[in-house]
């Protein structure tokens, strides 16, 4: 199990007024509008979401970095949990053409409105229940989606990675070094459940027995 780093550039760019967001709207309006993960989470109001999830080709460096490390190939199949509108996925498709990619998510709003070309290999499912067969995919891929489920979920997810997996995943999570980052964390985060410092976030690798990479986001 390694620490890689894929994601941090990206998500630095967004520049987060914490005391705003918390103060602007009540937090647990805006979180029970959000953990229904329809379109207000996805392309309504910045207050309770993303304010509008509009594909804009800046998941292709992403892409290309796990093209690159993975060494993907044409013919072999992904997995991304917690795809979203797919945009992750079909830039991977773009970077290594004749990958199979394949999407779930919690949200029906989000596969309903994914990227056109990869639609059909999108669907509703829950992380921790798998529609697939055992070592079914070459690389998993779960950007920023398992925190957002309970301790006894998130168990069952970690397991049904490996699960379908053969030797090659990679999480993504929310997570925090210090105070401060750890309030910023509560004040920005709408649909956060499981929150854990790296070190604790180690310990349900190692209880999960989780083997694939991984890396944190945090609110600096």
């Amino acid at each position: 199990m390694a620490y890689i780093d894929f994601i941090s550039t990206i998500h630095n760019k967004t520049k987060r007024d914490y005391l705003k967001r918390v103060n602007e709207y009540p937090k647990h309006e805006a979180a029970q509008i959000a953990k229904k993960f329809g379109k207000d989470y996805w392309d309504g109001d910045r207050k309770v979401g993303y304010g509008g999830f509009k594909y804009d080709g800046r998941w292709k460096s992403v892409a290309e970095k796990l093209a690159k490390h993975y060494n993907l190939k044409p013919g072999q199949k992904v997995l991304d949990i917690g795809c979203g509108k797919g945009f992750l996925l079909y830039d991977l498709t773009q970077v290594v053409p004749g990958l199979e990619i394949f999407g779930i998510d919690i949200s029906k709003y989000a596969i309903e409105n994914s990227k056109e070309e990869i639609k059909n290999n999108l669907q509703v499912a829950d992380a921790n229940n798998l529609p697939f067969e055992d070592s079914s995919f070459d690389l998993i891929i779960s950007i920023t989606t398992l925190h957002n489920l309970h301790c006894f979920n998130l168990e069952k997810a970690l397991k049904e990675v490996m699960r379908v997996g053969k030797d090659k995943q990679y999480i993504v999570v929310e997570s925090y070094r210090n105070e401060e980052e750890k309030a910023n964390l509560l004040y920005w985060q709408l649909t956060c459940e499981s929150f854990f410092s790296p070190e604790e976030w180690d310990w349900w690798f190692k209880h999960c027995n989780y083997t694939g990479d991984h890396s944190f986001i945090y609110f600096e």
